[in-house]
Parts: C-alpha cells; sequence; structure tokens
C-alpha cells in the first residue's frame, strides 16, 4: 500500500528525521508479528526515526525491534540508551543492545532519563560513562550522542558539560503552561545549536488514583482526543523540536501517524488559547 508520507525535519549534519518517530516502549507485550508489521508500516509511512532503550521490558523491546529491523536497518536512524553512569556499566549495555537490535553501530547513543545533578558529575568523574560514549564514536559504535532527562537542573548541567548533538526532552504543554517545565531547557538548548527531540507531548497529566489504565504501557495518562493530540503535537512541534515519540501504545502511535500530515506551526493566538486551557491542571513534570 503507498501512504502519504509523513514529513522530515532537519536534524543534524544533513540527515533529516521523520517528525514522528516509533518509541519501543510500544513493542512491549506485542507478538512479533505485529511488531514486523507495525514496524514495515511506519517504514512505509515515511518514518525513520525509530528509539529504543534495554530499560523498555526488560530487553523485549530491543530483541523484537532488532528483527523487525533486520531487512531495514540502513533506511532508519537507530536511536538508543543507557542508564547505566560508568563507563564499564554503559559498555556492557551499549555491547549487549547493539547485539540485540542486530546492528553494528547506533545512529545516536543517549544517557537516559537523568534525575538529578548528581547523576551528571558522576557520568563525567574518572570512570563514568562518558568515557564509553567518547571511546564508542571514535570506533564508530556511536555517531551521535546525547541524552534524555526528566529534570530542568540536570538537563542544563549536561548541556553546560559536553557539547551533545541531540536532547530528547517532554516537551508538552501542559507542563510548559503549569509547570515551568521545558522552555528554559529548550532554549538553552537551540543556543548551542543542540537538536531537539521530544517525548511526552502527548501527555495530559498523572494518572488518577483508583483510574482504570487503558493504556498499560504508559506511566501517565496521555491524550487520546484526536483534537486535543493534534493541537498537543503541534504545539511541541512548533518549539523547534526536529521530531516527537508517541505514547508507548499502538493506538495512540497510528493515530499520531494519522495527524502528523497535516500538523501546521500553532499561531501566536492559537498558542495562547492552548496554554491558557490548562488551568486547573496538573503537569506531569514541574521544575
Amino acid at each position: 500500500m503507498k501512504y502519504p508520507q509523513i514529513p522530515k525535519r532537519p536534524y543534524r549534519d544533513e540527515i533529516q528525521l521523520s517528525i514522528i518517530g516509533l518509541g519501543g516502549m510500544l513493542l512491549v507485550n506485542m507478538e512479533q508479528s505485529l511488531v514486523n508489521s507495525i514496524v514495515s508500516e511506519a517504514i512505509a509511512r515515511g518514518i525513520n526515526y525509530f528509539d529504543v532503550a534495554p530499560f523498555y521490558g526488560d530487553g523485549e523491546a530491543e530483541q523484537k525491534m532488532g528483527i523487525a529491523l533486520q531487512s531495514h536497518r540502513d533506511r532508519i536512524f537507530l536511536a538508543c540508551k543507557t542508564m547505566e553512569r560508568s563507563a564499564k556499566g554503559a559498555h556492557y549495555e551499549l555491547e549487549r543492545s547493539l547485539r540485540r537490535l542486530h546492528t553494528d553501530h547506533f545512529d545516536l547513543y543517549q544517557f537516559h532519563t537523568l534525575s538529578d545533578v548528581s547523576e551528571v558529575e558522576e557520568i563525567f568523574a574518572p570512570g563514568g560513562a562518558m568515557e564509553t560514549f567518547r571511546l564508542a564514536r571514535k570506533q564508530g559504535k556511536i555517531r551521535n550522542i546525547g541524552f534524555s532527562a526528566h529534570s530542568v537542573d540536570a538537563a542544563l548541567a549536561m548541556l553546560d558539560h559536553f557539547q551533545f548533538d541531540s536532547i530528547l526532552f517532554p516537551v508538552n504543554f501542559i507542563c510548559y503552561a503549569r509547570g515551568n517545565f521545558g522552555p528554559q531547557v529548550m532554549a538553552r538548548a537551540k543556543e548551542m545549536g543542540v537538536a531537539r527531540l521530544a517525548i511526552k507531548a502527548m501527555a495530559h497529566g498523572p494518572w488518577r488514583k483508583g483510574e482504570a489504565r487503558k493504556y498499560p504501557n504508559c506511566w501517565y495518562r496521555p491524550i487520546d482526543d484526536r483534537n486535543l493530540a493534534k493541537q498537543a503535537l503541534r504545539f511541541t512541534l512548533s518549539e523547534g523540536v526536529t521530531a516527537a515519540i508517541p505514547p508507548g501504545d499502538e493506538r495512540l502511535f497510528r493515530m499520531a501517524m494519522e495527524l502528523a500530515r497535516d500538523l501546521p506551526p500553532l499561531s501566536a493566538a492559537e498558542r495562547e488559547a492552548l496554554l491558557e486551557s490548562t488551568k486547573g491542571l496538573r503537569p506531569i513534570m514541574k521544575a
């Protein structure tokens, strides 16, 4: 089947990424045949940005994505992550992830989910994980270096320590409006020429106590209203972001793929109205 193609935006060094990426959490608890099918469909729709981590399903997502991508590897930009902060631990995870994903390199390798400045200090200390990242890039095992963070302070500290190729960070209209979480990090990254990738664009808020969790792979309550999801994605992509990764659920991922064909930047008035609409909402993150 021939699909309308999802737009692409510049990442860096003439690399163009689809504005919607496929996140590995989507594949957890999914049968391999369905994984193969959705990966093939995503690529047919123009998605070339794939992101995964060993944390997702305790290796399940890496293994399943690795099988599904074997015949597509030269057509996609593959990003992976590690939560290890030591050189030894990062080396072990990098090599294991390369094996699981049946590849000899990652287009992007990232420090995963930094939440405290002490982790930044550990990464850059003697024997820290940055030693592994630098060596792996020299060896051609990783081509770009980045990080993800759930802390404004940790993100800014990382940017102060190293000229990263990209940052993967929550860029969400509710977090911006009700948590002052994100704008200062995006501004610093832009100033430094660091490419911006986004997570949590379609997050609505924390799960309520006793609420039935319709999306078991999502630790937050996602936006599943199509009109609001479109506005949320437009907001995120209007913030200088190259690409956004939807929540880890097939239904939400498919909705994002369909919406991706028509996501013009928000006007100033539309942006103001969207931020104003968040009154009374609780963000998943605050600065």
